[in-house]
């Protein structure tokens, strides 16, 4: 399948070869396009970012691990704009093909990394996970994909957006590159302790729609044998829309705080939906963003208090399908809040998540998250092991 729906005008001109051996010897990356690469100008989605742009002097610190692990860079690929939004469009460069799902989104931030991925042309892939974009972008093209620990993985020479949910991460299309990845990449404090308890997020179920909840508890159903007898819970006591509503304030307020003076000083050409949510984000205030910041707070402290060391959370990754291509924006945006009512939890207790394919719903991929305890990344990438070798994942 030609590069040129997954990857950007820009990209590199010949692969990046990493080291002669290492654990990822004879592994292909693709690399979202907000990381830097010695010598490329790093774009952000947009073309008037990158037209103001140097060429970096050096590989951006994930991007220099999987390099040194042997790992081979294969190219840059298509992001949303300024990496806010979760359908994968991109009104300057196109929207990547998601194969897996012909004619509907593949899903963002990181859609060319997750459809590159989803299309065979890399072993593994690079994105970035703020509000969701990489778990709806794995779920949506049904690969495997993580959302670290918050401050697990190096952002040096990574772009930022909203730094108190910023986490780089990865997609793989099989649970073996997927952990070994982990390896290289995770640094940080990792806190071991078998998964002993399976909470089951009812408020989260009930935000999906009916036969993608169906077919995630059938999923669960059939892994029973390999995790802890599951357990039905409320995350959210006052529900999950006060918390999606102070995470979209507080992401809002940091976006404009990154991006908002270059947008005043260049008023770059910005593409609907990430053009509506950037007006916002420059409305909001200090006082407001305070008062938002309270409400994560509290949210944070229960959802850690609710995932202490041991316990593993269920949950749908999104809670439909990937809309069509071609959906109108009320419609987007209606897609938009309900994925964001699901990925804030992660998002809001700075918690990995990873996102497994299970099956599909009317030839979509639809996928089943579990999010551990601060700093269980490596057990989450052993479950999806031992999830695969039971039999009960699809990629």
């Amino acid at each position: 399948m030609s590069k040129s729906s997954f990857f950007v005008p820009h990209d590199i001109a010949a692969p990046i070869a990493g080291a002669v051996d290492g654990p990822l010897a004879g592994l292909t990356v693709a690399v979202k396009d907000m990381y830097d690469i010695a010598g490329e100008r790093t774009g952000g989605g947009t073309p008037d970012w990158l037209a103001a742009q140097q060429p970096a002097t050096r590989h951006a610190g994930a991007v220099e691990r999987l390099l040194a692990a042997g790992a081979t860079i294969v190219g840059k690929t298509v992001c949303d704009e300024f990496f806010y939004s979760v359908t994968g469009a991109n009104a300057h460069y196109g929207t990547p093909a998601n194969v897996r799902a012909p004619g509907r989104l593949p899903g963002g931030s990181s859609s060319g990394s997750a459809a590159a991925m989803a299309a065979g042309l890399c072993d593994m892939a690079l994105g970035s996970d703020t509000g969701g974009s990489i778990r709806i972008p794995a779920s949506m093209c049904g690969i495997y994909g993580i959302r670290p620990t918050h401050g697990r993985i190096d952002l040096s020479g990574v772009m930022g957006m909203a730094p108190s949910f910023d986490v780089p991460g990865w997609f793989a299309g099989g649970p073996g590159v997927f952990r070994r990845a982990g390896a290289v990449l995770l640094g940080g404090v990792r806190v071991e302790a078998p998964p002993e308890s399976l909470l089951v997020a009812e408020d989260a179920f009930a935000e999906a729609d009916d036969p993608v909840a169906a077919l995630l508890r059938a999923a669960l159903a059939d892994m029973e044998a390999a995790l802890p007898s599951p357990r039905p819970v409320r995350v959210a006591s006052d529900g999950l829309d006060r918390w999606r509503e102070a995470f979209r304030i507080v992401q809002a307020r940091e976006t404009w705080a990154t991006f908002g003076d270059f947008i005043t000083r260049h008023r770059p050409r910005i593409g609907p939906g990430v053009k509506e949510r950037m007006a916002f984000a420059a409305t909001v205030s200090a006082a407001d963003a305070a008062a938002a910041k309270r409400v994560c707070e509290e949210a944070r402290t229960q959802i850690r208090a609710l995932l202490a060391p041991g316990t593993v959370l269920a949950l749908p990754t999104a809670p439909s399908i990937s809309p069509l291509i071609d959906s109108p924006p009320d419609a987007l945006e209606s897609f938009r809040l309900r994925v964001m009512r699901l990925t804030c939890i992660a998002g809001l207790g700075g918690l990995p998540q990873v996102n497994l394919p299970v099956g599909t719903v009317a030839g979509c991929p639809v996928g089943l998250s579990f999010i551990g305890w601060a700093g269980s990344d490596e057990a989450l990438l052993d479950l999806a092991v031992a999830l695969a070798r039971h039999g009960g994942l699809t990629g």
